[in-house]
């Protein structure tokens, strides 16, 4: 999410209608200081540009597809106030256990550059995150997912209007390990 605070009833309740399963809430002290939202997807080609916005379907949710075979993860965010919690790691375990109930593929996502507009002028999108995961650099939103093993796959342009990233973010995957019986 581009503010540091959380999303409006509305846009939660939209998602908990067609995925109630999906979605996570976060509570402490009596309040809800996160949440993760999140679709079942099918991506074609598996790596396909995409924007925010051809997923979230622009507030419709036309892409949740449940015979799909990715998760998606559409957000995740923390109360300013509750950071560096463990808040968004338990919110990504969440994402991680729905994953394999459901017997997914993987989780896919797009992850916002925060960052990337302090460096833009001195290099591409794909060279920062490059450094982001060589961890030369640091960035809020694609440290964090690469800390919960989430691998980075690509840069995808024009994602979502925001200052922070000009607009860029990172494909980020991660693939269910195989589970034998």
């Amino acid at each position: 999410m581009a503010s540091s605070e959380l999303y409006a009833p509305l846009f939660i309740e939209k998602h908990l209608h067609v995925f109630p399963e999906g979605q996570f809430c976060a509570e402490m002290d009596g309040q809800i200081v996160g949440s993760a939202t999140n679709l079942i997807v099918s991506l074609k080609p598996q790596y396909r540009q995409h924007s925010w916005h051809d997923i979230v379907g622009y507030d419709n949710l036309t892409a949740h597809d449940p015979n799909g075979d990715s998760l998606y993860a559409d957000d995740i965010v923390t109360s300013s106030s509750y950071r560096r919690r463990g808040i968004g790691t338990a919110l990504m375990s969440a994402r991680k256990q729905i994953c394999i109930k459901n017997g997914l593929r993987r989780i896919i996502g797009g992850g916002r550059l925060s960052n990337y507009s302090l460096y833009g002028d001195q290099m591409s999108p794909d060279e920062y995150a490059n450094l982001v995961a060589s961890k030369i650099l640091i960035d809020p939103v694609l440290s964090f997912q690469l800390k919960n093993q989430f691998k980075y796959i690509k840069i995808l342009p024009n994602y979502i209007l925001d200052r922070r990233s000009l607009n860029f973010a990172t494909f980020i995957e991660w693939i269910r390990p195989h589970i034998f019986h």
